[in-house]
């Protein structure tokens, strides 16, 4: 997931709660200050009707053709001395005027006039719907959650792509650079003291890379000579001294299997160079290749090598199979699983060639079971081993492959082992 989702994503929880508790608190507050404007109103019409009462004055009417009411009786000393002097609460109340009940603030007087005279007065002024109020600050509360919430959201998407420009810039730079090759500096310009160390931070490594690139390079090709040299002394010297006629037959036998391995060791060794160059992306330069015409030639090449085992080769064109590849790499890739399909069959086998503009897929016969696909391109597996195989193969078809952007799958088909090269 980006970070900017991750930030939308832990702005959007925290904006709710804050929100959430913001809204009780109003919520709380809004009622505290109604409830107090109400009951100064109250006190002030309770203290009119007290003094009206104990001056002797008219009394107005209980509703007083408003929605205000008040209930005045006399009470006992005991009832008196048993209830608050002033109590406040919220109740429903009818209203004449209006024939319904609506929710109210009621006050309840209990007060004594100068004959000793207790009286009880309750004063009722109706007040908002709390029910509503909810409802009101919960509908508001949503409207505002979502109105803030995308405006935060969209200055904070806004800064966010204008502060990580650098990065942007940087991770663009990484994806075009290639190590080897000829590269564009860094041109990253930017006020942010850590992307400022971030970009020297990737430039010092760029280097370093570069410098152990260039040390492999070096190593490799001073390895491919100090070897080979010697191996080849080595394969000459033995060659000699089978000449020798005084050797006996058990002596040549045992000087060739000698000249046989140290020959093996010799396409081990190319080998394994050839992937080293492969993976360090030594091969520069890449054409428009069609691999129809590498691939007869191969054939060609291999069924004179293998003319002992007869195996039949069929190849079905459908189109050509175009690549844009390095063009050694393309014959290396195609010599060695023309080769797989050849070193890994039977007597009187069968090989399919199919070709077409999109794919190239050879099939084999072979041992009559299914190969590991999970572990037959990783290097020196060998499921069914052969004297003549280095098992490498394989491998080196998996490292172009993987070089050149191409797919290669196995499967194992009708008793045939299927290799698929695709774009």
């Amino acid at each position: 997931m980006k970070l900017i989702y991750h930030i939308i994503i832990r702005l959007s929880i925290v904006l709710s709660i804050v929100l959430a508790i913001w809204a009780v608190f109003f919520y709380m507050r809004m009622i505290d200050e109604i409830n107090d404007e109400t009951d100064d109103s109250l006190e002030d019409y309770s203290e009119q009707i007290i003094m009206r009462q104990l001056a002797g004055e008219e009394m107005p009417s209980e509703s007083n053709n408003s929605n205000n009411q008040y209930y005045l009786k006399e009470i006992t000393a005991v009832e008196a001395q048993s209830k608050p002097h002033i109590h406040y609460i919220d109740s429903m109340i009818y209203i004449p005027l209006k024939r319904e009940t609506e929710p109210a603030r009621i006050l309840t007087t209990v007060y004594r006039d100068e004959n000793g005279k207790y009286y009880e007065l309750v004063v009722a002024i109706p007040t908002i719907e709390k029910k509503d109020l909810k409802e009101a600050i919960l509908y508001w509360m949503i409207f505002l959650y979502f109105g803030l919430l995308f405006c935060i959201l969209l200055i904070n998407v806004w800064i966010y792509h204008q502060s990580n420009r650098p990065l942007h810039k940087l991770l663009a730079w990484l994806n075009r650079y290639k190590i080897g090759k000829e590269n564009t500096p860094l041109n990253n310009d930017t006020g942010i003291t850590e992307f400022k160390r971030l970009n020297e931070a990737v430039v010092k490594s760029m280097q370093r890379s570069e410098e152990v690139f260039e040390e492999q390079k070096l190593f490799i090709g001073n390895a491919s000579h100090e070897i080979q040299t010697p191996l080849a002394v080595c394969r000459n010297r033995l060659e000699n001294l089978m000449e020798d006629e005084s050797l006996t037959e058990t002596q040549l036998e045992e000087l060739s299997k000698t000249l046989q391995t140290l020959e093996q060791i010799t396409r081990l060794n190319k080998t394994l160079l050839l992937l080293s160059k492969i993976e360090n992306r030594q091969f520069p330069g890449t054409h428009h290749i069609e691999l129809n015409s590498i691939i007869k030639k191969n054939i060609n090449d291999y069924q004179e090598v293998y003319a002992h085992m007869n195996v039949e080769v069929e190849i079905r064109e459908s189109g050509i199979f175009k690549v844009i590849m390095n063009e050694t790499l393309a014959d290396i890739l195609v010599n060695n699983i023309i080769k797989n399909a050849f070193v890994h069959n039977i007597a009187n086998g069968k090989i399919v060639i199919e070709i077409s503009p999109s794919k190239l897929v050879i099939k084999n016969s072979g041992q009559e079971f299914a190969l590991d696909s999970q572990l037959i391109f990783k290097r020196f597996h060998q499921g069914n081993k052969k004297p003549e195989s280095s098992g490498l193969g394989l491998a080196l078809i998996k490292s172009i492959c993987d070089l050149e952007k191409l797919h290669i799958s196995y499967a194992f088909e009708n008793n045939f082992h299927r290799f698929e090269i695709s774009r």
